[in-house]
């Protein structure tokens, strides 16, 4: 692959971290869809509107494997984070599923899935 997706997961950690809803949206499908670790579904505009009621304060994403299908490419990871949600603070660890597709204009990330792991 002449694209590197471990680059493509970093930079989108980053632009999270940075709350670059500007960033993001350049690397978001426009059918992007989150499901979060309790089932609630996020489109596009959803995901890059939540920063006007959260950030984060740390996020690090460990374990990272990729595996490559053709044009699509899945990232699996285990992201450990603290963040401010309307005013309250939330540490999550949860693993992580990202689907990163190839698309005309590029490699974008066409979904994000969230699976609690509790107090690990």
């Amino acid at each position: 692959m002449t694209v590197d997706v471990y680059d493509l997961q970093r930079a989108f950690d980053e632009a999270e971290l940075r709350g670059d809803a500007e960033s993001l949206d350049g690397m978001l499908a426009d059918d992007f869809r989150s499901i979060g670790e309790q089932g609630f579904v996020l489109d596009k505009a959803q995901w890059l509107g939540k920063f006007a009621e959260f950030a984060y304060t740390s996020l690090e994403s460990g374990d990272v494997e990729v595996s490559f299908y053709g044009h699509a490419a899945i990232v699996r990871c285990v992201q450990r984070s603290r963040s401010i949600w309307r005013g309250q603070e939330m540490a999550l660890t949860v693993r992580v599923g990202q689907t990163w597709v190839e698309l005309p204009g590029g490699w974008r990330l066409a979904g994000i899935q969230f699976s609690s792991l509790g107090d690990a």
